[in-house]
C-alpha cells in the first residue's frame, strides 16, 4: 500500500533503503529511486511500465554534487550558475568514476543531471546524499502528475510512498539540453525557455526529430518518446471548432463556441499559467469526457514562444499515434 507522508527524513530513509518514493518538484512530481542501486532503478521502469531505452534524469542537491558524476565544461557551469536550482537538465559525458547505475542512463556514455528548484526536493536530495533518479511519477505515456493525488491515482500500490507537497508551480518538465557532443542541442523544451539559454551560451540546435530518435531506440534524453503525455481520449491539435462529441482544451479569452465540457489553460492568455494547468487539464478532460461518453479532446492553438514551445511539445506528443 502506497503511503502519503509529510516527513522529508522518512522519505529519504525509504530512498536509501531502496524503495521508490514520489516527491514534489517545481516542474512535476518525480518518482525517485537511489540512482546507485540498480534494483531500485529497475523498480522505476517496472512501476511506470517505462521502456528501458529511455534514460532517467538524476537529481542532486547542488551543482558540485552533479558535476562529480559528469564532465562539466565552462558552458555547463555557466548554465548551472544561471538556472540551478531550477527546471533545466544538462546531458553531459559520464565520468568513468561515476557511481550511478548504468540502467539509470540507459547504458549510454552520458548522464542527464539537474538540481531541482523546490525546497522539499532540495532537502530530500541533501538528506539522501546520493544521486536520485527520478522521471515523472506516472505510468509511462500517461499525463504527468502535478499533485500528490495525481501520483496516487496512477501509481498507488506500485511504490512505497508519496511525499506530499503543494501543486507543482511550473507544470511542465525541465528543459533538457545536450552539451555532450561539443555543441548545444535542445532535446526537450520545458520550464526554461530556449531563448533564455541562448542568451547565456549562444545558439541552440535540435539534432534529431522525435520520430527519428524514437525509431533508433537510442534516446539521449528523457521525454523524447513521440507518443507521450497521452490521455485515453484522442487529442486533436490546432482546433478551430469543437464538435459536439469533443471536450475542449481552450486557451485565451475567446474559447471556441459550442463546447459543453471545457478546461481553459489560461483565460488571460498567460503561458506560465497555461503550463502550470496543462497536465491537470488533460487529466480532467480525459476523465470527464470519458464519463460523458465523448470521443475526443479538441485543443486550441497555443503560441509557440517561451513556455508555449513546451506546451506545444507536450500536446504534440499527447496527440501522436499510440504504440500498438
Amino acid at each position: 500500500m502506497t503511503r502519503l507522508i509529510t516527513d522529508v527524513a522518512e522519505a529519504a530513509a525509504l530512498l536509501r533503503a531502496g524503495e521508490l518514493v514520489a516527491f514534489p518538484t517545481e516542474t512535476v512530481y518525480g518518482l525517485g529511486a537511489d540512482a546507485q542501486n540498480g534494483r531500485a532503478v529497475a523498480g522505476i521502469f517496472a512501476a511506470k511500465g517505462r521502456p528501458q531505452f529511455n534514460p532517467l534524469i538524476c537529481h542532486f542537491a547542488s551543482a558540485e554534487a552533479a558535476f562529480a558524476e559528469v564532465v562539466a565544461d565552462d558552458r555547463a557551469r555557466q548554465l548551472a550558475r544561471r538556472f540551478w536550482p531550477g527546471p533545466l537538465t544538462l546531458v553531459l559525458p559520464r565520468r568513468p568514476t561515476s557511481q550511478v547505475d548504468l540502467l539509470a542512463g540507459a547504458g549510454l556514455d552520458t548522464l542527464a543531471v539537474r538540481v531541482p528548484g523546490h525546497p522539499l526536493a532540495l532537502e530530500l536530495m541533501r538528506l539522501v546524499d546520493r544521486p536520485v533518479a527520478a522521471p515523472s511519477a506516472n505510468r509511462s505515456g500517461q499525463v504527468s502528475p502535478t499533485t500528490a493525488q495525481h501520483v496516487l491515482e496512477g501509481l498507488s500500490g506500485r511504490i512505497a510512498a508519496v511525499l506530499d507537497g503543494p501543486p507543482s508551480e511550473v507544470g511542465v518538465e525541465s528543459t533538457v539540453l545536450d552539451l555532450a557532443a561539443g555543441g548545444a542541442a535542445l532535446l526537450r523544451p520545458g520550464g526554461v525557455p530556449v531563448e533564455a539559454i541562448e542568451a547565456a551560451v549562444g545558439p541552440v540546435g535540435r539534432p534529431l526529430p522525435l520520430a527519428a530518435a524514437a525509431a533508433t531506440r537510442s534516446l539521449r534524453s528523457p521525454g523524447m518518446l513521440l507518443s507521450h503525455y497521452a490521455p485515453r481520449l484522442p487529442v486533436r491539435l490546432e482546433a478551430q471548432e469543437v464538435a459536439p462529441e469533443e471536450a475542449l482544451l481552450a486557451f485565451g479569452p475567446h474559447p471556441l463556441p459550442g463546447a459543453g465540457t471545457m478546461w481553459n489553460l489560461s483565460p488571460a492568455g498567460d503561458l506560465q499559467q497555461a503550463a502550470a494547468r496543462l497536465f491537470a487539464g488533460l487529466r480532467w478532460l480525459d476523465a470527464e469526457g470519458a464519463r460523458l461518453g465523448l470521443w475526443g479532446i479538441a485543443a486550441m492553438p497555443v503560441p509557440g514562444h517561451g513556455l508555449g514551445a513546451a506546451i506545444q511539445d507536450r500536446l504534440t506528443r499527447a496527440a501522436a499515434p499510440r504504440d500498438s
